[in-house]
C-alpha cells in the first residue's frame, strides 16, 4: 500500500483566488499528493492588527472554490481551536491524526525567506516530508543563509513551478474597493458571493 502524501496550503484565503487554485493543482501533481488541506487561518499571528473578512465569509468562498476537486480539502483544524496558529503545531496535530502519512508543506516565495523566524522553524522542518515553494519568477533566495540557519531544509526544498501572475488577494480587495475589473480572477461563484455579500468595498 502506498504512502499517503498530505500536502498543506495555509492561508488567510481573503478572498481565495485563480492563482490560489493553479497553485494547489500544480503542487498536487507535481508532487504526487494524495490530497490537499485548505488550512484557513483564522487569524494569522503575521496579520495581527490587519482588518481580515469574518472568517464565515473566507469558509463559504474557499469551499466554493474548491467544489468539486476530489483532491482539496476545506481543513478546520486550525479554525475549531484557539489561536494563535503557528504552523509547527498543526503539523504536529496532523500527524497525531495522520501518523503513517508523509506532510508536504507548501509555502510561498516570501515564507520562505521568512522561514527562519518562524516559531520553531528547525522541529518544523525535521517533522514534514517535503517543502514545496510555490516559485514565481523573479523568485530570488539566498540558498546559502538559509541552509546555515534551519539544519535539514536543503534536503526538504522542493520548487513547484507554474504559469504564474502577481494576482493577490490583496490586489483583488482593491480592484473591489475602487470599483476595477476582478470578475476574472476569482471564480465565478466567489465573484458572486462578494457580489452578493458587499464584501471589500471599505478598506
Amino acid at each position: 500500500m502506498s504512502t499517503s502524501r498530505i500536502g498543506l496550503f495555509g492561508g488567510t484565503f481573503d478572498p481565495p483566488h485563480i492563482g490560489h487554485l493553479i497553485l494547489a493543482s500544480e503542487a498536487s501533481h507535481q508532487l504526487n499528493l494524495s490530497k490537499l488541506l485548505w488550512v484557513l487561518t483564522p487569524n494569522p499571528p503575521h496579520k495581527l492588527g490587519q482588518p481580515i473578512t469574518p472568517v464565515e465569509h473566507r469558509i463559504a468562498m474557499v469551499e466554493q472554490s474548491i467544489a468539486g476537486n476530489s483532491t482539496f480539502h476545506l481543513s478546520r483544524i486550525e479554525l475549531d481551536r484557539p489561536g494563535p496558529h503557528y504552523t509547527v503545531d498543526t503539523v504536529n496535530l496532523i500527524l497525531k491524526q495522520e501518523p503513517k502519512s508523509e506532510i508536504v508543506l507548501l509555502i510561498g516565495g516570501d515564507s520562505l525567506k521568512d522561514l527562519p523566524t518562524w516559531k520553531n522553524n528547525v522541529e518544523l522542518v525535521s517533522k514534514v516530508h517535503q517543502i514545496g515553494v510555490m516559485h514565481r519568477p523573479g523568485d530570488t533566495f539566498d540558498h546559502p543563509s538559509l541552509f546555515a540557519q534551519i539544519p535539514g531544509l536543503e534536503n526538504k526544498l522542493i520548487f513547484i513551478e507554474a504559469l504564474l501572475h502577481t494576482l493577490s488577494s490583496r490586489e483583488i480587495r482593491r480592484r473591489v474597493r475602487e470599483k476595477l475589473p476582478y470578475q476574472y480572477y476569482v471564480l465565478p461563484s466567489v465573484h458572486e458571493y462578494i457580489e452578493v455579500n458587499d464584501l471589500y468595498l471599505s478598506e
